[in-house]
C-alpha cells in the first residue's frame, strides 16, 4: 500500500479535472436537476492572510481578487484578510440522485449488497473499483484512513446571495432551496449522532456574522464522516483472492475535498481501470 506524498501535480490536476466536469455540467441543460450552478462570495480572515487564498482555485476560477475595504465590512468581524471569488456550488443531494438515474438510462445494474472482503466478489468481474469510503478502513485493513466528523443546519434565508467563510471553519452557503450553516471537523470522531452543542456554537459563529440571521427560520441537521487519508488513495493494487489473480483500482480518502476533487481522481481511476484490463499482471 503506498502512503508517499501526492505531488502538487496530480493535485492540480485533480482539481482542474474537477472545475471542468462541474463547469461542462454547469452549462449543461441538465444542470438544475443535476444540482450544479454558479455562486460566488467572500472569505475572511482575523488571523493569517493565507486562509484567504488558496493557489489551486486563483489561477483557475473565473474571480479571485482581493476583497475591497468596502467589501470587509460586509459581515460582522474583527477582519484582517479577505479575498472575493466565484466558484461552482454542488448540491450533492441533487446531484447523486441525477448520476443515479443516468446510471439507470445507461441499463448499469445497481446491487445493494454488503461485503466484507474483495474475494467475495473475485469471480464476478475483471476489475473492482473500490470507492467504498470510510469502509475500507476495514475492507482493506487501512490504518491510515480516518473519520473526520462534520455537522451543519439547513435555514431558511432566501436574502442570502452569497457565500461567506470565517475563521474557525466557520461558512455561510446559500444553495438551491436553503442556506448552509457550518461548521465542524472533529478528527477520529465517529460519532453520527446530533450535537446540541456543535448546533449552537455554529449558529453563534454565523449569526455572529451576518446578525440577520437570527431571524432564519431552522429546517434540520445533517452529520456525515468524512473518509480522510493522507494521500488520497487512487491507485491500483494486485492480490491473490480464491486462487486468481485479482485487480483492484482504489479511489477514496478524499476528506472534505470530496466535490472538489472526486470527478478528478475519477478520470484518474478510469485510466487505471483502462490500464489494468490491457497490460498483463505483475504477480
Amino acid at each position: 500500500m503506498c502512503r508517499t506524498a501526492l505531488s502538487d501535480g496530480i493535485k492540480k490536476k485533480w482539481i482542474i479535472d474537477s472545475f471542468s466536469y462541474w463547469e461542462l455540467l454547469r452549462l449543461s441543460s441538465e444542470s438544475s436537476e443535476a444540482g450544479v450552478k454558479e455562486i460566488s462570495g467572500y472569505i475572511f480572515s482575523s488571523e493569517h492572510p493565507h486562509i484567504v487564498r488558496n493557489k489551486y482555485l486563483e489561477k483557475l476560477v473565473p474571480v479571485y481578487r482581493k476583497a475591497t475595504e468596502e467589501e470587509m465590512g460586509l459581515c460582522l468581524g474583527d477582519w484582517k484578510y479577505g479575498s472575493y471569488f466565484s466558484t461552482i456550488l454542488t448540491d450533492t443531494a441533487k446531484y447523486l440522485k441525477w448520476a443515479e438515474k443516468k446510471i439507470h438510462m445507461s441499463n448499469v445494474p445497481i446491487r445493494h449488497e454488503k461485503i466484507r472482503a474483495f474475494s467475495e466478489i473475485s469471480g464476478e468481474c475483471d476489475v473492482i473499483v473500490n470507492c467504498t469510503g470510510l469502509g475500507s478502513k476495514f475492507l482493506c485493513n487501512d490504518s491510515s484512513l480516518t473519520a473526520i466528523r462534520g455537522q451543519v443546519s439547513k435555514v431558511e434565508a432566501p436574502w442570502i446571495k452569497h457565500f461567506f467563510y470565517g475563521d474557525y471553519d466557520t461558512y455561510i452557503i446559500p444553495g438551491f432551496d436553503n442556506v448552509t450553516l457550518g461548521g465542524c471537523r472533529q478528527y477520529e470522531s465517529y460519532d453520527k449522532k446530533f450535537s446540541q452543542y456543535d448546533y449552537l456554537s455554529m449558529r453563534e459563529r454565523c449569526e455572529k456574522m451576518l446578525p440577520s440571521l437570527r431571524d432564519a427560520k431552522l429546517i434540520g441537521h445533517r452529520v456525515g464522516l468524512r473518509p480522510h487519508r493522507i494521500p488520497v488513495r487512487v491507485e491500483m493494487e494486485e492480490k491473490i483472492a480464491n486462487g486468481r489473480k485479482l485487480k483492484i483500482v482504489h479511489n477514496y480518502g478524499h476528506g472534505g475535498y470530496g466535490v472538489t476533487t472526486c470527478p478528478g481522481t475519477s478520470i484518474n481511476a478510469v485510466q487505471l481501470v483502462r490500464r489494468a484490463l490491457t497490460e498483463k499482471s505483475k504477480l
